[in-house]
């Protein structure tokens, strides 16, 4: 059974950063990608990004610039670097490990303030 842990969410202002950190366990395959969707009220899940076991990067054009994403596969944990935070960044953030299948975190909750 696959788990996956989120933390790091909260509450920043406009131009403020946040790290998320998200901890996978269970049976992980070695070769996966793992990553951030975000949900905001009354609007579809979208992929923020996402990076492969191999360290390949794929973002979605609303954060190149701002977010960077990076893991570490010895601990399988993923993050995801915020800067330049924007009030429309508001949303729960979704952890998510790929092998195969979806497997989905619980969300964490970041709110940007303006």
């Amino acid at each position: 059974q696959v788990q996956l842990v989120e933390s790091g969410g909260g509450l920043v202002q406009a131009g403020g950063s946040l790290r998320l950190s998200c901890a996978a366990s269970g049976s992980i395959f070695s070769l996966n990608t793992m990553g951030w969707y975000r949900q905001a009220p009354g609007k579809q899940r979208e992929l923020v990004a996402a990076v492969t076991s191999g360290g390949s990067t794929n973002y979605a054009d609303s954060v190149k610039g701002r977010f960077s994403i990076s893991r570490d596969n010895a601990k399988n944990t993923v993050y995801l670097q915020m800067n330049s935070l924007k009030p429309e960044d508001t949303a729960v953030y979704f952890c998510h490990l790929y092998m195969t299948y979806f497997y989905w975190g619980k969300g964490t909750q970041v709110t940007v303030s303006s």
